[in-house]
């Protein structure tokens, strides 16, 4: 069975020529993601395929009655959406490829009830030049839920870019 589609509503892309304009812009806000809803099959999906079946996630009446109300999103479901968010959001038009380096700090510091909207902000905090022409990338990620007034996760992401 296929992974369901993600539903995206786009507010636009910010598009950089090169590796050195993105490099620029570091100590900014870069770019808002579009906004992306949390679907029940997506979260029951995310369990089925990483086997976190607790019932705050997957039972749907058993979540109604317990501590937020709703089934929840997993924390990790959220965290994973950052490739998503980050091609939403910003291209690079002379760059080949970016590859996940890792994260340096994530909190989960709000519940994701399902049908939730949420999107991201990235700020660029440090672009360092690695081999083969790169630039490492260290960002900022605040995600947030369409009407809640504090973000679900907050991130530190690395990310390497190729020309």
């Amino acid at each position: 069975m296929p992974w369901p589609s993600l539903s995206l509503e786009s507010d636009g892309m910010k598009t950089f020529e090169n590796l050195a304009e993105l490099a620029a812009c570091v100590g900014q806000e870069v770019a808002v993601s579009d906004w992306l809803t949390i679907t029940q099959e997506q979260v029951d999906r995310f369990a089925e395929a990483t086997g976190d079946r607790q019932w705050i996630h997957v039972d749907v009446e058993k979540a109604r009655s317990g501590p937020f109300g709703a089934p929840i999103a997993h924390g990790f479901l959220t965290l994973s959406l950052l490739p998503v968010f980050f091609e939403s959001s910003f291209e690079i038009r002379q760059s080949r490829m970016g590859v996940n380096y890792g994260l340096n700090k994530v909190r989960f510091t709000a519940p994701v009830p399902v049908g939730s909207r949420l999107r991201a902000r990235m700020t660029l905090l440090a672009a360092d030049p690695i081999e083969h022409d790169g630039l490492q990338t260290t960002w900022s990620v605040l995600v947030e839920r369409e009407g809640a007034a504090k973000p679900v996760c907050v991130a530190e992401s690395l990310v390497r870019q190729y020309p």
